[in-house]
Protein backbone atom coordinates (compact mmCIF):
# COMPACT_ATOMS: atom_id res chain seq x y z
CA UNK A 1 0.00 0.00 0.00
CA UNK A 2 1.29 3.53 -1.09
CA UNK A 3 -0.10 6.79 -0.27
CA UNK A 4 0.76 10.09 -0.58
CA UNK A 5 -0.16 13.46 0.82
CA UNK A 6 -0.85 16.65 -1.47
CA UNK A 7 1.50 19.21 -0.41
CA UNK A 8 4.86 17.23 0.34
CA UNK A 9 6.39 14.84 -1.22
CA UNK A 10 5.89 12.44 1.79
CA UNK A 11 5.39 8.72 0.69
CA UNK A 12 4.12 5.60 3.60
CA UNK A 13 5.65 2.38 2.49
CA UNK A 14 3.69 -0.18 3.92
CA UNK A 15 6.42 -3.16 2.87
CA UNK A 16 4.73 -6.20 0.57
CA UNK A 17 5.29 -10.04 1.81
CA UNK A 18 8.71 -11.59 1.81
CA UNK A 19 7.91 -13.28 -1.74
CA UNK A 20 6.65 -10.10 -3.52
CA UNK A 21 9.68 -7.64 -2.15
CA UNK A 22 11.84 -7.44 -5.60
CA UNK A 23 9.59 -4.71 -6.67
CA UNK A 24 10.21 -2.77 -3.92
CA UNK A 25 13.63 -3.20 -4.19
CA UNK A 26 13.89 -1.24 -6.98
CA UNK A 27 11.86 1.28 -5.64
CA UNK A 28 8.80 1.66 -7.98
CA UNK A 29 6.56 2.62 -5.34
CA UNK A 30 5.09 6.04 -6.88
CA UNK A 31 6.18 7.88 -9.80
CA UNK A 32 6.82 10.74 -7.67
CA UNK A 33 9.53 8.97 -6.01
CA UNK A 34 11.34 7.82 -9.44
CA UNK A 35 11.39 12.21 -10.16
CA UNK A 36 13.09 12.81 -6.59
CA UNK A 37 16.93 13.63 -7.31
CA UNK A 38 17.64 11.89 -3.77
CA UNK A 39 15.20 10.20 -1.10
CA UNK A 40 15.75 9.29 2.44
CA UNK A 41 13.68 7.28 5.17
CA UNK A 42 11.72 7.25 8.31
CA UNK A 43 12.46 3.90 9.17
CA UNK A 44 10.80 2.44 12.06
CA UNK A 45 6.68 1.36 13.31
CA UNK A 46 3.85 3.17 13.93
CA UNK A 47 4.75 6.07 11.66
CA UNK A 48 1.44 8.01 10.47
CA UNK A 49 1.73 10.78 13.17
CA UNK A 50 5.63 11.35 13.11
CA UNK A 51 6.27 14.92 11.75
CA UNK A 52 9.65 14.03 10.73
CA UNK A 53 9.11 13.90 6.83
CA UNK A 54 7.33 17.28 6.88
CA UNK A 55 10.29 18.83 9.15
CA UNK A 56 12.81 17.69 6.60
CA UNK A 57 10.33 18.26 3.38
CA UNK A 58 10.43 22.50 4.51
CA UNK A 59 13.91 22.25 4.79
CA UNK A 60 14.75 21.05 1.25
CA UNK A 61 11.73 23.02 0.01
CA UNK A 62 13.74 25.96 1.46
CA UNK A 63 17.12 24.56 -0.10
CA UNK A 64 15.46 24.51 -3.52
CA UNK A 65 16.43 20.69 -3.17
CA UNK A 66 14.27 17.83 -5.19
CA UNK A 67 15.04 15.74 -1.91
CA UNK A 68 12.23 13.36 -0.03
CA UNK A 69 12.32 11.45 3.13
CA UNK A 70 9.49 8.51 2.78
CA UNK A 71 7.75 6.96 5.44
CA UNK A 72 9.09 2.73 5.44
CA UNK A 73 6.51 1.48 8.47
CA UNK A 74 8.88 -1.85 8.99
CA UNK A 75 11.00 -3.41 11.27
CA UNK A 76 12.61 -5.87 8.61
CA UNK A 77 16.29 -4.64 8.44
CA UNK A 78 17.38 -6.97 5.74
CA UNK A 79 14.46 -4.76 3.24
CA UNK A 80 15.77 -1.74 4.87
CA UNK A 81 19.43 -2.70 4.54
CA UNK A 82 18.95 -3.53 0.25
CA UNK A 83 16.87 0.02 0.04
CA UNK A 84 19.92 1.90 1.64
CA UNK A 85 21.82 0.46 -1.62
CA UNK A 86 20.10 2.29 -4.16
CA UNK A 87 22.46 5.10 -5.80
CA UNK A 88 19.39 7.90 -4.88
CA UNK A 89 19.71 7.44 -1.10
CA UNK A 90 20.97 10.55 1.09
CA UNK A 91 20.35 9.13 4.81
CA UNK A 92 17.37 7.92 7.22
CA UNK A 93 15.77 8.81 10.62
CA UNK A 94 15.85 5.71 12.62
CA UNK A 95 13.07 5.32 15.11
CA UNK A 96 11.77 2.84 17.45
CA UNK A 97 11.88 -0.22 17.41
CA UNK A 98 15.62 -0.43 14.96
CA UNK A 99 17.43 2.55 16.86
CA UNK A 100 19.45 -0.62 18.75
CA UNK A 101 18.81 -3.34 15.85
CA UNK A 102 20.71 -1.39 13.46
CA UNK A 103 24.14 -0.01 14.86
CA UNK A 104 25.68 -4.24 14.48
CA UNK A 105 24.71 -3.41 10.32
CA UNK A 106 26.99 -0.13 10.29
CA UNK A 107 30.24 0.77 9.24
CA UNK A 108 31.04 3.67 11.35
CA UNK A 109 29.56 5.36 14.68
CA UNK A 110 29.81 8.96 16.15
CA UNK A 111 31.21 8.88 20.05
CA UNK A 112 27.90 9.96 21.03
CA UNK A 113 26.08 7.12 18.99
CA UNK A 114 28.59 4.90 20.66
CA UNK A 115 28.11 5.95 24.13
CA UNK A 116 24.38 6.28 23.89
CA UNK A 117 24.25 3.20 22.49
CA UNK A 118 21.44 3.59 20.05
CA UNK A 119 20.78 5.48 16.42
CA UNK A 120 18.64 7.39 15.30
CA UNK A 121 20.43 8.91 12.35
CA UNK A 122 21.84 6.95 9.76
CA UNK A 123 24.09 9.09 6.99
CA UNK A 124 26.62 8.35 4.16
CA UNK A 125 30.29 9.17 3.69
CA UNK A 126 33.13 7.76 1.33
CA UNK A 127 35.09 5.37 2.35
CA UNK A 128 38.43 6.00 2.12
CA UNK A 129 40.07 2.75 1.51
CA UNK A 130 37.95 1.60 -1.36
CA UNK A 131 36.99 4.60 -3.84
CA UNK A 132 33.52 4.51 -4.45
CA UNK A 133 32.20 2.56 -2.15
CA UNK A 134 30.01 4.50 0.16
CA UNK A 135 29.79 3.81 4.35
CA UNK A 136 27.03 3.30 6.07
CA UNK A 137 27.49 5.56 9.26
CA UNK A 138 25.09 5.72 12.28
CA UNK A 139 24.61 9.11 14.24
CA UNK A 140 22.51 9.72 17.68
CA UNK A 141 20.87 13.64 17.51
CA UNK A 142 18.44 13.07 19.57
CA UNK A 143 20.92 14.00 22.60
CA UNK A 144 21.16 17.40 20.42
CA UNK A 145 17.43 17.65 20.67
CA UNK A 146 17.44 17.39 24.10
CA UNK A 147 20.19 19.74 24.54
CA UNK A 148 19.08 22.36 22.69
CA UNK A 149 15.42 22.08 23.94
CA UNK A 150 16.88 23.54 26.85
CA UNK A 151 19.32 25.99 25.40
CA UNK A 152 17.23 27.66 22.61
CA UNK A 153 14.18 27.74 25.39
CA UNK A 154 15.26 28.89 28.61
CA UNK A 155 16.68 32.28 29.00
CA UNK A 156 18.65 31.35 32.16
CA UNK A 157 20.97 28.42 32.27
CA UNK A 158 21.30 28.93 36.10
CA UNK A 159 18.03 26.94 36.47
CA UNK A 160 19.85 23.87 35.44
CA UNK A 161 23.12 24.28 35.40
CA UNK A 162 24.92 22.31 38.43
CA UNK A 163 21.33 21.31 39.66
CA UNK A 164 20.19 17.66 39.85
CA UNK A 165 18.02 16.52 37.26
CA UNK A 166 15.29 14.00 36.45
CA UNK A 167 15.06 11.26 33.24
CA UNK A 168 11.84 9.94 33.84
CA UNK A 169 11.58 6.22 31.86
CA UNK A 170 13.70 3.52 30.29
CA UNK A 171 14.35 3.26 26.84
CA UNK A 172 16.43 4.80 24.14
CA UNK A 173 15.31 8.53 24.75
CA UNK A 174 15.81 7.96 28.30
CA UNK A 175 19.23 7.30 27.32
CA UNK A 176 19.64 9.63 24.90
CA UNK A 177 18.37 12.61 28.25
CA UNK A 178 20.86 10.99 30.55
CA UNK A 179 24.27 11.77 28.05
CA UNK A 180 22.96 14.85 27.21
CA UNK A 181 22.87 16.15 30.85
CA UNK A 182 25.47 14.31 31.53
CA UNK A 183 27.49 16.03 28.59
CA UNK A 184 26.28 19.42 27.91
CA UNK A 185 23.67 20.46 30.53
CA UNK A 186 25.85 20.07 33.50
CA UNK A 187 23.88 18.34 36.02
CA UNK A 188 25.46 17.10 39.07
CA UNK A 189 23.58 13.96 39.62
CA UNK A 190 20.88 12.42 37.50
CA UNK A 191 17.61 11.11 39.24
CA UNK A 192 15.92 7.92 36.89
CA UNK A 193 12.47 6.99 37.58
CA UNK A 194 10.48 4.13 35.54
CA UNK A 195 8.04 1.48 36.45
CA UNK A 196 10.59 -1.25 36.07
CA UNK A 197 13.22 -1.62 38.00
CA UNK A 198 15.00 -3.63 35.44
CA UNK A 199 15.47 -1.23 32.89
CA UNK A 200 17.00 1.50 35.21
CA UNK A 201 19.07 -1.48 36.02
CA UNK A 202 20.24 -1.75 32.25
CA UNK A 203 20.74 2.25 31.60
CA UNK A 204 23.07 2.52 35.11
CA UNK A 205 24.70 -0.74 33.69
CA UNK A 206 25.58 0.70 30.62
CA UNK A 207 26.36 4.12 31.39
CA UNK A 208 28.79 3.28 33.76
CA UNK A 209 30.31 0.49 31.05
CA UNK A 210 30.52 3.66 29.06
CA UNK A 211 31.93 5.62 31.37
CA UNK A 212 29.33 8.38 32.50
CA UNK A 213 27.04 6.28 34.83
CA UNK A 214 28.76 7.46 38.66
CA UNK A 215 25.94 10.69 38.71
CA UNK A 216 23.04 8.38 38.35
CA UNK A 217 20.50 7.92 41.44
CA UNK A 218 17.91 5.80 40.93
CA UNK A 219 14.88 7.10 42.80
CA UNK A 220 12.60 4.03 44.05
CA UNK A 221 10.08 5.58 46.33
CA UNK A 222 8.58 8.50 47.11
CA UNK A 223 9.80 8.96 50.66
CA UNK A 224 13.32 8.65 48.84
CA UNK A 225 12.47 11.74 46.69
CA UNK A 226 11.12 13.63 49.76
CA UNK A 227 14.88 13.62 50.63
CA UNK A 228 16.64 14.56 47.32
CA UNK A 229 17.34 17.79 46.67
CA UNK A 230 14.77 19.69 43.77
CA UNK A 231 15.88 19.08 39.92
CA UNK A 232 16.64 21.75 37.41
CA UNK A 233 15.85 20.03 34.75
CA UNK A 234 13.51 17.45 33.94
CA UNK A 235 13.06 15.05 30.72
CA UNK A 236 10.06 13.06 30.93
CA UNK A 237 10.39 10.09 28.18
CA UNK A 238 6.92 7.81 28.86
CA UNK A 239 3.73 7.96 26.73
CA UNK A 240 0.73 9.85 27.65
CA UNK A 241 -0.87 7.37 29.86
CA UNK A 242 -2.87 7.39 32.99
CA UNK A 243 -1.50 5.92 35.53
CA UNK A 244 -3.16 2.51 36.08
CA UNK A 245 -0.14 0.15 38.15
CA UNK A 246 0.94 0.81 41.52
CA UNK A 247 4.75 0.77 40.18
CA UNK A 248 2.92 3.57 37.33
CA UNK A 249 1.31 5.58 40.11
CA UNK A 250 4.57 5.37 42.72
CA UNK A 251 6.32 6.56 39.24
CA UNK A 252 3.46 9.76 38.82
CA UNK A 253 3.75 10.67 43.00
CA UNK A 254 7.33 10.63 42.34
CA UNK A 255 7.47 13.18 39.88
CA UNK A 256 4.91 15.47 41.36
CA UNK A 257 7.23 15.36 44.64
CA UNK A 258 9.86 16.67 42.24
CA UNK A 259 7.71 19.27 41.00
CA UNK A 260 6.71 20.45 43.92
CA UNK A 261 9.75 21.26 45.52
CA UNK A 262 10.84 25.09 45.95
CA UNK A 263 13.06 25.18 42.90
CA UNK A 264 11.08 25.38 40.04
CA UNK A 265 13.09 24.66 37.18
CA UNK A 266 12.23 23.49 33.26
CA UNK A 267 10.54 20.03 31.86
CA UNK A 268 11.21 18.93 28.55
CA UNK A 269 8.05 16.52 27.52
CA UNK A 270 9.61 13.85 25.22
CA UNK A 271 6.02 12.56 24.00
CA UNK A 272 4.13 14.62 21.75
CA UNK A 273 2.37 11.68 19.98
CA UNK A 274 -0.78 11.68 19.53
CA UNK A 275 -0.41 15.23 21.64
CA UNK A 276 2.43 17.00 23.01
CA UNK A 277 -0.46 18.39 25.67
CA UNK A 278 0.19 15.95 28.11
CA UNK A 279 -0.82 14.88 31.59
CA UNK A 280 2.29 15.83 32.52
CA UNK A 281 3.12 18.82 31.58
CA UNK A 282 -0.19 20.47 32.58
CA UNK A 283 0.94 18.89 36.27
CA UNK A 284 4.35 20.63 36.18
CA UNK A 285 2.74 24.15 34.45
CA UNK A 286 0.54 24.43 37.56
CA UNK A 287 3.31 23.65 39.82
CA UNK A 288 5.31 26.69 38.36
CA UNK A 289 7.31 24.91 35.82
CA UNK A 290 8.28 25.96 32.37
CA UNK A 291 7.44 22.81 30.05
CA UNK A 292 8.98 22.31 26.97
CA UNK A 293 6.91 20.35 24.27
CA UNK A 294 8.18 17.52 22.50
CA UNK A 295 8.41 19.05 19.40
CA UNK A 296 11.33 20.96 20.32
CA UNK A 297 13.32 18.10 20.51
CA UNK A 298 12.28 16.80 17.56
CA UNK A 299 13.20 20.28 15.67
CA UNK A 300 16.29 20.72 16.64
CA UNK A 301 17.30 17.11 15.95
CA UNK A 302 16.04 17.03 12.60
CA UNK A 303 18.18 19.96 12.02
CA UNK A 304 21.49 18.19 13.29
CA UNK A 305 20.11 15.30 10.97
CA UNK A 306 19.96 17.58 8.12
CA UNK A 307 23.64 19.16 8.74
CA UNK A 308 24.34 14.95 7.97
CA UNK A 309 22.65 14.95 5.00
CA UNK A 310 23.07 18.26 3.34
CA UNK A 311 26.93 18.95 4.85
CA UNK A 312 25.13 22.75 5.64
CA UNK A 313 25.59 24.55 8.98
CA UNK A 314 22.51 24.99 10.96
CA UNK A 315 22.27 28.92 10.13
CA UNK A 316 22.20 27.63 6.45
CA UNK A 317 19.14 25.91 6.78
CA UNK A 318 15.47 27.56 6.87
CA UNK A 319 15.27 27.05 10.57
CA UNK A 320 12.06 29.83 10.65
CA UNK A 321 10.21 28.16 8.42
CA UNK A 322 10.51 24.83 10.22
CA UNK A 323 9.45 26.19 13.18
CA UNK A 324 6.39 27.72 11.62
CA UNK A 325 5.20 24.73 10.03
CA UNK A 326 5.54 22.39 12.96
CA UNK A 327 3.81 25.42 14.83
CA UNK A 328 1.18 25.34 12.29
CA UNK A 329 0.71 21.39 12.41
CA UNK A 330 0.30 22.03 16.44
CA UNK A 331 -2.22 24.32 15.68
CA UNK A 332 -3.90 21.92 13.56
CA UNK A 333 -3.91 19.38 15.91
CA UNK A 334 -5.26 21.16 18.85
CA UNK A 335 -8.14 22.54 16.96
CA UNK A 336 -9.18 18.93 15.47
Amino acid sequence: MTTTTTTTTTVTITPPPLQQQAPALQLSFDPRIQNLTKHGFLFGKKLAASMSPLLHDVVYQGLGLNWGQLRLDSDDMDLFLNLVQDPKFYGASVTMPNKVAIIPHLDYLTSECRDVGACNTLFLCDDPNTPGRRLLCGANTDVIGVRESFVQNVPNADVYENRPALVVGGGGAARSAVYALHKYLQATKIYLVNRDPSEVGAVMKECKERGYGDRLVYVESVEQAERLEGPGAIVACIPDFAPVTESEKTVRKIIEVMLGKDHKGAMLEMCYNPSPFTALGAIAEKEGWQVILGTEAMIWQGIEQDKYWTGLDASELPVAQVKEAIAARLAELSNA
